[in-house]
């Protein structure tokens, strides 16, 4: 069966799901965004469709894959995940991808 998810994002995927005993308790742990390649890349892992993305930080199609995400209600956990991600890698220029999201309208209502 082929897949156009990469192994290693079907197993980040699935180390995400183990025990969550089909429950969303795992909200709690669940990390939205994995960094990559000094944060120019990052896996988006998405909890109301249940895929991965390998998706660069400062493409379209990461502002859009975020986008859903914060629509669907996780915009406050996302937010407080870059935020995150800036201050444990501030060469990795998490914040500049947090700016390029808001100023794209993301985080807005």
């Amino acid at each position: 069966m082929a897949s156009n998810t990469s192994k290693t994002a079907r197993a980040s995927v699935r180390a995400g799901q183990a025990g969550q005993g089909g429950a969303l308790s795992v909200l709690g742990e669940f990390k939205y965004v994995i960094p990559l390649n000094g944060g120019k890349h990052a896996y988006v892992r998405n909890l109301v469709n249940g895929k991965t993305a390998h998706l660069r930080t400062d493409s379209d199609a990461f502002v859009e894959e975020i986008r859903a995400l914060a629509g669907a209600g996780h915009a406050a956990k996302i937010r407080a995940e870059l935020n995150g991600l800036a201050a444990a890698y501030p060469a990795h220029g998490w914040d500049l991808t947090e700016k390029r999201l808001v100023e794209a309208g993301v985080f807005e209502a």
